[in-house]
């Protein structure tokens, strides 16, 4: 049974799937310091690069599953046997590019963990260790990328990571909290 109240004002995008809902009221914005979670995320993204984010989120159990619970470790082992087994698999988005930039940035944040300590120490200096708390009052107002998601963008893929646009690394720095980017009206604003 869902958590989710429909009386509650919401993020206009948030309300057009359940699943969109649950994650708009209990994940979207909230601060991550884990470097496995950070991992999740930048999975997620990357596939859903010219996808809808809906579309993620059905299949996000079956990435669990067949990204062995996002353990970057793990996916840094992936050969290329594994990744034509993952290109076969019907639960994911079997989009070959998509799934190599996975094990590419797996392999790229064990690199960053071994300078930085932790992924989400390295993510969280964008942002000066603090969450952003953006006051925007329209979805139109949100913007796509900015200047910090520019410099994070361009930092990573120098790194090595791949599909790390600055569009994908805004969305990664909504997703895990490092900006609050509910709107002011939405009762998650205030909690987060």
């Amino acid at each position: 049974m869902s958590n989710v109240s429909p009386s509650k004002l919401r993020c206009g995008w948030s309300s057009s799937e359940q699943v969109m809902t649950e994650y708009h009221d209990t994940e979207w914005g909230v601060p991550i310091h884990d470097d496995r979670k950070m991992f999740e995320f930048l999975v997620l993204e990357g596939a859903q690069a010219g996808l809808s984010w809906v579309t993620i989120l059905k299949r996000r159990t079956a990435y669990k599953k067949a990204f062995d619970n996002f353990n970057y470790n793990e996916v840094a082992k992936y050969d290329k046997k594994k990744i034509d087994e993952l290109v076969q698999n019907e639960t994911i988005i079997r989009n070959r590019l998509k799934i190599e930039s996975a094990v590419t940035n797996a392999r790229a944040l064990i690199n960053v963990r071994k300078e930085f300590g932790s992924f989400e120490k390295y993510l969280w200096q964008f942002v000066g260790g603090e969450p952003i708390k953006n006051q925007w009052k329209t979805l139109k107002c949100v913007p796509a990328k900015t200047d910090i998601s520019d410099l994070m963008s361009k930092d990573l893929m120098r790194r090595g990571f791949k599909f790390m646009g600055s569009t994908i690394c805004y969305a990664h720095m909504q997703a895990t909290g490092l900006v609050n980017d509910h709107l002011v009206s939405c009762f998650r604003y205030d909690q987060i």
